[in-house]
Order: structure tokens, then C-alpha cells, then sequence
């Protein structure tokens, strides 16, 4: 493998290229790094004895308050989401496994109570109607204005306010 020399026009040889190879290798692991200061240390003396004044200190935070709370705010929406996506999720289970017996499981015990309740009625409209008479029971203040109308502010079988035209 033959290398040029920039500064000459004559090529190297092995020897010349491998040597000048190990000068540049050997040249870098020689040199040092330039140091830099990284850290600051007070050189004021620290009283023997009680408090020291408090010394300002800059704020140097990397994120600001309100996107912190919003961060926070977004992990309790996202955990409050999971769990209603799991809900949903444990609903479509639910449906996905419907058969005709747990169709029957659920809607068995609704029909029993409906037909419990039109039976129910049914007794309470057949006792109202037996027990039906034809006296009429008012109660409350009778107020007759010009002799010609008489106002009734009772109840009657629920109905109220009766007028009778005289």
C-alpha cells in the first residue's frame, strides 16, 4: 500500500507510512486534555460556633412549575382512563359470552317482579271498585259569591276546586 506525502511528491513506503503512523498515534496519547473547572468551592470561613447568614442561591430548575403539575395532572388522567377502559373492556367480555342462560339468569328475575307489580295492581283496582259508593264526603271552606256561584275548595275524590252554577 503506498501513501503520498502532501509536503513531498513521492510516495512513502511501508516503513516510512507505518512509521509516520506510529509519530501521529503516539503524538496524541502524549498530549493532555485541557482541564476546566467544573465545580466552585466557598472559601469563606465557617463560623465555630451559631447560624451562618444564608446565602442567596440561584434557581436554575429545568422544567417550570406549571408544566410539572401538568405532568402530574396527566398521569392521574391516564390512570383514571386505564381503569375505565379496563370497565369497558370487562363489559364487552361480558357481552361477548352471552348465551341463553345467562340471558334467562338476568331477565328471569325482572319479569317475576313486573308480573308481581300488575298483579298487585290489579287487586289494589278491583278492591277500589268494590268499595265504590255514592255518598259524597266534602270538607273544607264553602264560599258563595253574588248568590249566583258557590265555590268548593275541597278535595273529592281527587278532584278539586268544584264550581256549581246556581
Amino acid at each position: 500500500m503506498s501513501t503520498e506525502n502532501p509536503a513531498e511528491s513521492r510516495p512513502l513506503s511501508e516503513s516510512e507510512a507505518e512509521a509516520e503512523a506510529r509519530r501521529i498515534i503516539e503524538g496524541l496519547w502524549k498530549s493532555e486534555p485541557a482541564t476546566t473547572e467544573t465545580s466552585y468551592v466557598d472559601r469563606t470561613p465557617v463560623p465555630p460556633y451559631g447560624t451562618a447568614e444564608p446565602v442567596h442561591q440561584e434557581d436554575h430548575r429545568i422544567v417550570p412549575a406549571w408544566a410539572a403539575g401538568v405532568a402530574v395532572a396527566s398521569i392521574g388522567v391516564g390512570a383514571g382512563i386505564t381503569g375505565v377502559g379496563c370497565g369497558v373492556w370487562l363489559v364487552c367480555q361480558g357481552f361477548a359470552a352471552v348465551t341463553l342462560t345467562s340471558v334467562l339468569f338476568v331477565t328471569l328475575p325482572i319479569a317475576a317482579v313486573a308480573a308481581a307489580v300488575v298483579a298487585v295492581g290489579s287487586v289494589v283496582r278491583s278492591v277500589k271498585a268494590a268499595n265504590v259508593t255514592t255518598h259524597h264526603h266534602y270538607s273544607g271552606a264553602v264560599h258563595q259569591e253574588h248568590n249566583t256561584q258557590i265555590t268548593n275548595r275541597s278535595r273529592w275524590f281527587g278532584r278539586s276546586d268544584t264550581t256549581v252554577n246556581h
